[in-house]
């Protein structure tokens, strides 16, 4: 179970970076939009441990559309990272102290 878990990590990592920012999929033709903003920003995580190995790929596509670009890019970061500290456990209520008989 452990080994199909550990492939299937390596496998969704292999998959989402085959897409991540400055790998020269974009040009001035036809720049990064709305949409790749939104994955870019998904994937920034992984992108940037790809980043220590390989210093092409960057977190963020420097030929993009712009405003567009950059909305879609900060929608999926805060989405995506900001959502986490939703989700924070409430702490538990405390215990009445135990009372001693006199």
């Amino acid at each position: 179970m452990k080994k199909r878990l550990i492939v299937l990590i390596v496998l969704l990592g292999a998959v989402a970076s085959a897409c991540a920012a400055g790998t020269g999929r974009y040009d001035v033709a036809d720049p990064a939009g709305f949409l790749s903003g939104i994955w870019h920003g998904w994937i920034a995580p992984i992108t940037l441990i790809w980043q220590i190995f390989d210093a092409d790929v960057r977190i963020y596509e420097p030929v993009n559309t712009g405003w567009w670009y950059d909305a879609g890019f900060y929608f999926a970061v805060i989405s995506g990272f900001g959502s986490l500290s939703l989700r924070r456990r409430k702490p538990k209520p405390a215990k009445p102290a135990k009372s001693k008989p006199a």
